[in-house]
């Protein structure tokens, strides 16, 4: 399943990244539940870069399964890797017309679609479809469309950079090349974000659902302090209106320390010690005697119970114990 293909991909992509550079990385959400959790012939041909050997897979589980929404879209995607647009779009709809989902509309597998003349169509009619099924949920269209776009970009190269670095190392100049396209998005994605906020004002949910709102965090988490810290009170705003994520705040918020070279306030990051060897430790934190209280006030779970998914012994100062 896609779910399964994208965790695996940002699984490897986050330890090549600590690897490669010991800069802090974000702790991975807990995976959602996959069934059997089972990887299929087709996600792993995926996974390892074989497009045309994942193609001919979907297309047997797609013809033993053609009811399967799933199976039809994750071979909508490979299609649309593969450069077979005709074939991509036929099944893209199949899956839609089976499940209506702004999934497509982020995602990057499908970047050869939004490219073709016919992508404007297929997301107007998705749109109707949306709105008919939710009560009119993306009420500023434009917007969300800008913002899809951006989301979609923000995630392109990681799937490609996620091979490199499994099959050639991360020291390899593939990767290197890559990540220097990486920086050459991120920075587009960011101008462009700054161009839509001052006429829009930051996403909120209501306006243009919560995939596209979320666009404006993954830009700025992938940017830098200054625009961190320029934005991060809109963010909180939008929260406190209960039009944001607060769980992506806390995220952007530590991030944006963690870029001042200074400590996380709600423990969302860790970082590779180099005195510690190859060990995942939890980012400095402001004050662990407080970083509980700061996390209930905004919704989270204790600390502890988060590091618990994650493999990361976190032991409290014994102020925080008190």
């Amino acid at each position: 399943m896609k779910a399964t293909r994208t965790l695996l991909i940002l699984f490897f992509l986050g330890l090549s990244a600590l690897a490669e550079s010991q800069l802090p990385q974000p702790l991975p959400p807990p995976p959602p539940p996959e069934g059997s959790g089972e990887i299929s012939k087709a996600d792993s041909l995926v996974n390892e870069g074989d497009i045309q050997g994942a193609i001919a897979e979907y297309k047997k589980m797609y013809s033993l399964k053609p009811d399967n929404p799933g199976t039809a879209y994750n071979y909508a995607c490979v299609l649309s890797r593969g450069n077979q647009i005709d074939s991509a779009f036929r099944y893209l709809s199949l899956a839609v017309g089976l499940n209506p989902s702004a999934t497509p509309l982020t995602d990057p597998d499908l970047l050869n679609l939004r490219e073709d003349k016919r992508w404007a169509e297929f997301e107007n009619d998705l749109i109707r479809e949306l709105n008919r099924k939710n009560g009119n949920a993306i009420r500023d269209i434009d917007y969300a469309k800008s913002l899809w776009k951006l989301l979609c970009m923000d995630q392109y190269c990681f799937y490609e950079t996620g091979i490199a670095v499994r099959k050639l190392g991360p020291g390899s100049p593939v990767v290197a090349a890559l990540r220097r396209l990486q920086t050459m998005i991120n920075d587009n994605n960011l101008k462009e974000l700054e161009r839509l906020l001052p006429q829009k004002g930051w996403p909120r949910r209501s306006e243009v659902g919560p995939e596209a709102a979320a666009a404006a965090f993954f830009v700025l988490q992938h940017s830098n302090a200054i625009a961190q810290q320029k934005y991060i009170s809109l963010f909180e705003k939008c929260c406190r209106e209960n039009e944001g994520n607060w769980q992506q705040y806390a995220l952007m918020f530590d991030r944006m320390r963690m870029n001042q070279n200074k400590p996380q306030r709600f423990g969302t990051h860790t970082y590779l010690n180099p005195k510690a060897g190859s060990t995942n430790e939890l980012y400095p934190l402001e004050d662990d005697s407080k970083v509980d209280e700061w996390r209930k006030e905004i919704g989270l779970e204790p600390l502890k119970d988060y590091l618990a998914r994650t493999g990361i012994k976190y032991m409290p100062s014994q102020a925080a114990k008190k």
